[in-house]
């Protein structure tokens, strides 16, 4: 359908899973793909398998989004993206008991202030040039109980 086409995206966390299923979904529908992610073998598979498909608005870059210098680069060397979608995230295993400070800091700086990061360097584009779209993923791991 094509429903993207003319649109520039950026995908976080693309390199697998969601983020890579996004990516790959966004570019078939017409949209020209900044598929990021920190892993960069992971990126190089994507990479094939979009050049392998005929997928030729497919681009990678490696992307920290722990590093608020690298975001604000990154954002520089893309410019404007028409989509923001931040599906980066990191769901501690086990219950609160067994997470660490520093799993819980890490965990807060993935799964929110990347979002943050990212929103506060393209946002000002999307904003002077009309508007956009921004995805902020979160995980159904959230909502999971499990009994004591």
């Amino acid at each position: 359908m094509k429903r993207v086409a003319g649109k520039t995206a950026l995908v976080t966390a693309a390199g697998k899973g969601v983020g890579r299923a996004s990516a790959l979904a966004l570019v078939r529908e017409g949209a020209t793909v900044w598929a990021t992610d920190v892993d960069d073998s992971a990126l190089a598979e994507l990479a094939a398998e979009a050049v392998k498909a005929g997928l030729s608005d497919l681009k990678t870059g490696r992307l920290d989004v722990l590093d608020t210098a690298a975001v604000q680069a990154f954002a520089a060397r893309t410019g404007k993206v028409d989509v923001l979608f931040n599906c980066a995230g990191f769901v501690h295993h086990g219950s609160i008991l067994d997470c660490e400070e520093a799993d819980w800091d890490f965990s807060f700086d993935l799964n929110a202030k990347a979002m943050y990061r990212t929103i506060r360097a393209y946002l000002p584009s999307m904003l002077a040039g009309g508007g956009g779209s921004i995805i902020n993923m979160a995980s159904a791991a959230s909502s999971v109980k499990r009994r004591a």
